[in-house]
């Protein structure tokens, strides 16, 4: 039977917050056609559920994901999908929880997430000079910005991966935990991000994301302005002035 994408991406949901894991354990969740489709049908469930507020991205078995599939790319299996993801993302924010490895096109996946936390003695790193290519999905443009011109520099270079506890040094990550721990934590961080209105989240990370990119401030003001128009407009916006004032939890619709 031909693995499916369900099969290749498992979602759960834990209130607000969406589990993507990525499960192909047999394989070190290396992307193939299934997981690259699912992966990217995942963003879109998440994005399209008022219910629901962030992601966290996982790896069911020893890792986070070990790259490419090479003998699925040697096959020709359509991995578009994962450009895709790795080109949009998601609105909503992501977090990736890094057990293992995250090597290669799996680190462009973690790279893809807004934030990243990772389980002491995981290995980080974009490995794709070691077998003829490069890491063509974002690694090598958006590493700088994650750990510093030298240090990405090396990585690329070299191919030589980082240990968790040197990005964390780097600020690659937000948090460093113990082994098997990551989930867990990453988890707890997309719940305290859900507490908070989502389309003021969503509005946040666009901002945040655009303005560290490099984007100029004149820019920035006009790309806010839409999103201050939705989001002050929204039934959120009048739902949180009335919790307050209620002295209650408010009731986040995403509206």
């Amino acid at each position: 039977m031909n693995e499916t994408t369900e099969q290749a991406v498992l979602t759960e949901r834990r209130g607000r917050v969406l589990v993507i894991t990525l499960n192909r354990p047999e394989a070190m969740n290396a992307i193939n056609g299934a997981l690259s489709q699912g992966l990217l049908n995942a963003a879109h469930e998440l994005d399209a559920d008022d219910s629901l507020t962030a992601g966290v991205i996982t790896g069911n078995g020893r890792g986070f994901c070990a790259g490419m599939d090479l003998k699925a790319f040697a096959r020709g299996e359509d991995i578009g999908p994962l450009s895709t993801f790795i080109q949009e993302g998601a609105s909503k924010p992501l977090i990736a929880a890094i057990e293992g490895f995250a090597l290669a096109g799996g680190c462009e996946v973690a790279l893809t997430c807004d934030l990243l936390v990772a389980s002491k003695g995981a290995k980080i790193g974009i490995r794709e000079v070691k077998v003829g290519l490069f890491a063509a999905a974002g690694g090598v443009f958006r590493l700088p910005a994650r750990v510093g011109y030298a240090k990405a520099m090396e990585m690329a270079l070299t191919g030589e991966p980082i240990l968790a506890e040197a990005a964390l040094e780097a600020g690659m990550l937000t948090e460093l935990t113990e082994v098997g721990e990551a989930l867990d934590a990453a988890v707890a961080l997309a719940e305290r991000i859900a507490e908070n209105a989502p389309l003021a989240v969503a509005a946040s990370k666009t901002l945040v994301r655009a303005a560290a990119s490099g984007i100029d401030e004149a820019s920035l003001w006009k790309m806010q302005i839409p999103l201050q128009q939705k989001v002050f407009a929204s039934n959120d916006a009048k739902e949180g002035p009335q919790a307050f004032a209620e002295k209650r939890a408010p009731n986040w619709t995403g509206t």
